[in-house]
């Protein structure tokens, strides 16, 4: 990993409390900011982005197989398998702008904050319509244990904020949206007696009633940081900030 990660961003990725263009902000940093606003800090404003993660390839190719299905029934107009399974009278929302929301690094579904001058940005991977022509956002996951999956895990709040932030979004760009999103949730069962070239899921389609209510400030919030010109305090749990903590007194 270390031949690729620079730590370094270049200046115009950072925010310059001088400058008077927008300043894009995606949902990951937003979250980034819940999490630890010192982290949040040191990547936005000062360019010092915490180390990546490794890419799932194999998640992302459960992500691209879903939307090639979900798109056929787009096309169609018809309702998926698994809403007519769950009871969900609806069918994927058929707009021209579908794969630029679903673009989260070029594009995504965006809004401009105007008591901060921030571009709030979301790549959501997919949008439902209901019957009462509101709009149904749906997030895609896929993990592979021997438990049912749920959303109960303390770590999950990253994904029911995700999906506040886009309900947020799409409010905001004149959407109605209805409140209650999914999980498409794809769960790789390991109970088979072999691989055989072929790996089975379990899906569930799990609804959350979203709450974006806390969003507004969040981003009023996080404009504040950054206009800051001392680091803040960093998160107690932050396992990033507890490392830099550790190692620094043996740097000396």
């Amino acid at each position: 990993m270390s031949k690729y990660y620079n730590p370094n961003r270049s200046s115009k990725y950072c925010y310059n409390p001088k400058s008077g263009e927008p300043f894009r902000l995606s949902r990951s940093k937003i979250d980034l900011f819940l999490n630890c606003p010192r982290c949040f800090y040191l990547d936005r404003r000062l360019g010092v982005a915490q180390p990546p993660g490794y890419p799932f390839a194999l998640n992302s190719a459960v992500d691209t197989l879903l939307k090639k299905e979900f798109d056929t029934h787009r096309q169609a107009q018809t309702p998926h398998p698994l809403m007519v399974e769950n009871g969900i009278k609806a069918v994927p929302f058929n707009h021209p702008q579908i794969d630029t929301w679903r673009d989260s690094l070029r594009s995504g579904i965006t809004f401009l904050h105007p008591p901060t001058n921030l571009l709030v940005t979301g790549g959501v991977d997919d949008v439902w319509l209901n019957e009462q022509e509101e709009l149904i956002i749906v997030d895609y996951k896929s993990t592979s244990k021997e438990q049912e999956v749920t959303l109960e895990a303390d770590w999950q709040i990253g994904y029911k904020r995700q999906m506040e932030i886009y309900q947020w979004l799409f409010r905001q760009n004149n959407f109605k949206v209805n409140p209650t999103g999914y999980f498409v949730y794809c769960n790789g069962l390991t109970d088979r007696p072999g691989f055989n070239a072929r790996l089975d899921f379990d899906i569930k389609v799990l609804p959350y009633q979203g709450d974006d209510s806390w969003v507004e400030q969040a981003i009023i919030d996080a404009h504040e940081c950054l206009n800051a010109n001392n680091l803040p305090g960093a998160a107690f749990d932050c396992d990033y900030c507890r490392y830099r903590e550790a190692v620094g007194p043996h740097e000396v």
